[in-house]
């Protein structure tokens, strides 16, 4: 339940079209509610102003469907990271509407398509490779009501690939910047706008990259100031903090 909802349901319950047996029961669940399994944060949306994000990573999709469902009654979108096919069938069962991407690896609901989006998000990618991340971190803004700005396979070993993306860089008001192998990315776009850059290193790469960590390490050596570093492949904790300051950016604050 967001802040809308909520204040409509006070409203109908002050105009006396709801019982206040009614109301009790809609607000029964806050601030969350226990399946044995999980413990649902359904006052998540009133403090941050989006739903409890499930990661599906190492639950069962049984788990899966029975956390979604119940989100479902209360949200009009939804995400889930780090889904399977197999988590995504059984809660589309309970969730007719539910929607996955396999190229970002997540289940998710939007029953508000047509809500407008704010612009002002640039997520740059090293290499094609970096996609899932990319995505992930796409389809995290969007559902937080911003509008990502990509720029893909503009990585270091092509440079010139980047620069004629820079004039929109320059006027996004935050960077997302994914990148494997060395992730040098991140510190030519930090020198090049005067944007916060969030940077993801990504697990993309040969033997010595460590799966991410050589990335990550680079990135947090970066010479270019103004960048800061989420861990190895969060796309969507980069796209939630993206969300955060573009939000504040846009509210003037």
């Amino acid at each position: 339940m967001n802040e809308a909802s909520l204040r409509k349901l006070l409203d109908q319950l002050a105009a006396g079209d709801l019982s206040v047996d009614a109301a009790v029961e809609h607000l029964r669940s806050l601030p969350f509610e226990n399946l044995g399994f999980a413990q649902i944060d359904h006052h998540r949306a009133l403090r941050w102003g989006f739903p409890e994000v499930v990661f599906c990573a190492g639950k069962t999709p049984e788990q899966v469907a029975g956390i979604m469902e119940r989100l479902a009654t209360r949200s009009s979108r939804l995400l889930g990271t780090r889904a399977t096919a197999e988590q995504f069938d059984a809660a589309r069962q309970s969730v007719p509407d539910l929607q996955y991407q396999a190229i970002a690896r997540c289940l998710w609901l939007d029953r508000e398509p047509t809500a407008a989006l704010r612009p002002g998000v640039v997520i740059a990618a090293a290499g094609t490779s970096d996609l899932p991340v990319v995505e992930e971190a796409a389809l995290t803004l969007t559902l937080m009501g911003h509008e990502p700005h990509r720029i893909v396979d503009v990585g270091v070993a092509g440079l010139h690939r980047l620069l004629p993306h820079i004039p929109i860089l320059q006027q996004a008001n935050v960077v997302i910047v994914a990148a494997g192998m060395e992730g040098a990315l991140a510190s030519v776009v930090g020198g090049l706008t005067d944007a916060p850059v969030i940077a993801v290193p990504t697990s993309i790469g040969y033997g010595a990259s460590f799966g991410g960590l050589a990335a990550l390490l680079a990135m947090l050596n970066t010479c270019a100031s103004g960048v800061a570093v989420v861990n190895i492949d969060n796309g969507y904790g980069a796209g939630h903090m993206a969300a955060l300051i573009n939000s504040r950016i846009q509210k003037g604050e």
